[in-house]
């Protein structure tokens, strides 16, 4: 399965757009080979209304996540020792897991290595490293899903000429991952977990509600009313760190240029739609691509899809189901 190297998947995480590489003959034939052809427009229709009442991946993905944040809240009130904690540290049957981000932001502000973050962040590591790191955001993140509701808002609001969205250059996240670094390391204290949803929203799951989901309601009024997605796309240090860290992982989505409408359904759908580029009518590079690192793996994609363009696949395996 052909793809970028790993340095362009990077830039692109950080920030820079998609660049045009060069089109392999074989790629450049299928194009040419769809130049005034396709299905017609009232198949199109037809085939795009079908697939957009498939949720299929979207309702795994809500009861995933809906599930992992509820054993936290299970394990606490019951007392049972599954899987304690909150997202940014736990322990799951007695092993340690940290969030990368917030545990080098500990150490920092404490300039201290501590010996169980270490090992909680390294396990977590592991794992995203094989999953694909920002799955963590679309398949586990709390403010995720609110945000992902929030956006249906902003989008019919959109449609009706009362909001409208006002990007932000996706190289904004590189600021903060830096900035809450420094100011850990400078003044010992970490901003960052303070402001960070992800932990407001999981901690108030477990141990009860507190004045910091104010904070999360601001934000997500922001986002209806002004930036779309603006904390998961510009702000989250959480997932640019996985990004990075997905860079290289065996599941991933994966585009089949040959049976592509090029409809751009799936674009409108995607959180990070930039990743989809090579699916826009001339764009793709090789007969087969993998969507690239900063793909939070939500499936929204390979759910709208009419023609079954996009679908996950685990590296050496042909399809997952």
């Amino acid at each position: 399965m052909a793809a970028p190297g790993v340095f362009e998947q990077l830039a692109q995480v950080f920030g820079r757009a998609p660049r045009r590489g060069e089109i392999s003959p074989a790629a450049a034939a299928i194009h040419a080979a769809k130049r005034g052809k396709g299905p017609k427009k009232h198949e199109l229709l037809g085939e795009i209304a079908d697939a957009a009442g498939n949720h299929t991946w979207r309702n795994r993905r809500w009861a995933v996540l809906i599930g992992i944040n509820l054993l936290f809240t299970f394990s606490y009130w019951v007392d049972i020792q599954i899987l304690e904690g909150s997202l940014t540290a736990s322990r799951l049957l007695g092993f340690h897991l940290a969030d990368v981000y917030s545990s080098l932001l500990v150490m920092l502000a404490q300039r201290h290595v501590a010996v169980n973050l270490v090992i909680g962040a390294a396990t977590v590591t592991v794992f995203w490293g094989l999953v694909g790191g920002r799955s963590f955001c679309s398949w586990v993140c709390p403010y995720h899903l609110v945000a992902e509701w929030a956006e249906m808002l902003h989008l019919r609001l959109a449609a009706r000429g009362i909001v409208r969205d006002h990007p932000i250059h996706r190289g904004a996240r590189v600021f903060f991952w830096v900035a809450f670094a420094v100011l850990a390391f400078v003044t010992g204290r970490t901003l960052f977990l303070a402001l960070n949803p992800i932990g407001v929203l999981s901690r108030a799951l477990v141990y009860g509600a507190s004045l910091a989901l104010f904070w999360v309601a601001a934000l997500l009024v922001f986002e209806i009313v002004y930036a779309r997605r603006a904390w998961c796309r510009y702000v989250c240090p959480i997932g640019l760190t996985y990004g990075v860290l997905g860079v290289k992982a065996p599941i991933r989505v994966t585009y089949d240029l040959d049976v592509c409408a090029h409809e751009g359904e799936c674009r409108k759908v995607c959180e990070v739609s930039h990743v989809l580029d090579l699916t826009i009518k001339g764009r793709a590079e090789e007969p087969n691509l993998d969507v690239g690192p900063d793909c939070t793996r939500c499936g929204l994609c390979v759910d709208v899809c009419p023609t079954g363009a996009l679908r996950y696949e685990i590296k050496g395996v042909k399809r997952l189901l």
